[in-house]
């Protein structure tokens, strides 16, 4: 029994200001200022030490002396120091698996330069199955219907994509001592959404044809904004996510130059992209769409993204081809037997037409922003602007029939 008793302590904190014992380390403390709180002070290594154990007004005497006696246990039986352990715990609060992510997409941002594409993964596909509960409850049968579900949306590459980014989530938590094991470490893509095949498809001239004439007969599920974003594409053979978030401000119709910024360029590289009339009046169009929005394709429905989101023209075209994700009911396939594509393989047919028409090859690379190999990307830095004018002129003459607005 220690020194102090409970009305003896009323009185103290009503005072003068100290710390007063009660006997084996334990003290209350009644501050100048502030509210009194308990404290324990303990010798280790041969150095005093004090750890708060809580305000007084929410841990009373008894309470106090039994986690003191708690905290001495680690010191003396355990040989740690328990002022360590909190200040650890303090700083290691990953409670809930969306805690573990944060912790480790700190590391991705410094690592990835696209650092937001994982994070887009956890938050649509992961999070709201897993993100609130503890690391150590997730089991393999949460990483099975995760990736099955992505899988069967019709998404198998976000299928793998996700079951890495699990694989990195559940080996940072091992690394941590926040679980023991990864969860998700026994699956491969096969489980996935399988070995995915070399990308090298690209449209023929006659199948661009027949998919842009789908596109303009399903108006109802394919939108002019989408039409016109996979004419662009197709015809200046730039990034889905570099056109589909480009602003107002990168884009000068009058001088019929579109500057794309390093910072959006996954190339790491910024470019002046040259205009085809074609695509001035298609920007013009898209201008009028806009309503004011800063943004070239602005997003239609609430979210946080404030401009086209990273899924709908891949959807929109899955769709034409009768698979829409999260339905029971499958559409109608409206496009034939023509191979399914993704909007990624219309930057490739605009390589591979730009060949068809005998530009050259440095000129087309660069018409993708596409660095220089060798000696001639280390020493040639001419960008070669007026030669890619003359490509991307040629190519949308060539397409006028193809893409008919």
């Amino acid at each position: 029994m220690g020194s102090l008793t409970t009305k003896k302590v009323e009185s103290l904190i009503k005072g003068n200001p100290g710390k007063y014992s009660d006997g084996g380390g334990l003290y209350i403390a009644v501050p100048k200022s502030g509210l009194p709180f308990w404290f324990l002070r303990y010798s280790i290594n041969g150095k005093r030490r004090e750890m708060t154990l809580g305000k007084y007004a929410n841990m009373s005497l008894s309470e106090a002396r039994v986690e003191a006696v708690m905290q001495k246990k680690q010191l003396v039986v355990e040989k740690v120091d328990p002022l360590f352990l909190k200040q650890r715990a303090k700083q290691h609060k990953l409670q809930t698996v969306d805690d573990l992510f944060i912790d480790w997409h700190k590391g991705n941002v410094k690592r990835l330069k696209h650092h937001n594409i994982p994070e887009r993964v956890y938050r649509k596909d992961i999070a709201p199955h897993i993100g609130a509960a503890a690391p150590n409850k997730v089991v393999a049968r949460d990483i099975q219907y995760i990736i099955e579900s992505i899988t069967e949306s019709g998404r198998p590459t976000i299928a793998n994509d996700a079951l890495l980014y699990l694989k990195q989530l559940f080996n940072h938590g091992i690394k941590l001592d926040v679980v023991g094991a990864n969860p998700a470490s026994a699956f491969n893509v096969s489980d996935a959404g399988g070995v995915e095949l070399s990308k090298d498809r690209s449209l023929t001239v006659e199948e661009l044809t027949q998919v842009f004439k789908v596109f303009r007969e399903n108006k109802d599920s394919f939108a002019r904004e989408n039409y016109l974003a996979c004419a662009l594409l197709l015809t200046l053979g730039v990034r889905k996510g570099e056109l589909t978030e480009a602003s107002w401000q990168e884009i000068d119709l009058e001088a019929g130059i579109w500057e794309l910024p390093k910072e959006r360029s996954k190339s790491g590289v910024g470019i002046t992209i040259p205009l085809p009339e074609l695509c001035i009046g298609w920007f013009k169009e898209l201008e009028i769409r806009a309503a004011g929005s800063p943004y070239v394709f602005p997003n239609r429905r609430s979210s946080k993204n404030p401009f086209m989101g990273a899924d709908t023209l891949n959807r929109a075209i899955t769709k034409l081809f009768g698979h829409e994700a999260g339905k029971k009911k499958q559409p109608p396939n409206k496009m034939g037997d023509i191979q399914h594509f993704s909007v990624h393989d219309l930057r490739r047919t605009c390589r591979t037409l730009l060949a068809q028409l005998g530009v050259p090859g440095h000129v087309a690379e660069r018409c993708l922003n596409h660095k220089l190999r060798g000696v001639e990307g280390i020493y040639n830095k001419h960008d070669y602007f007026e030669e890619r004018k003359e490509a991307l002129t040629r190519l949308s003459e060539y397409l006028y029939k193809v893409i008919i607005c």
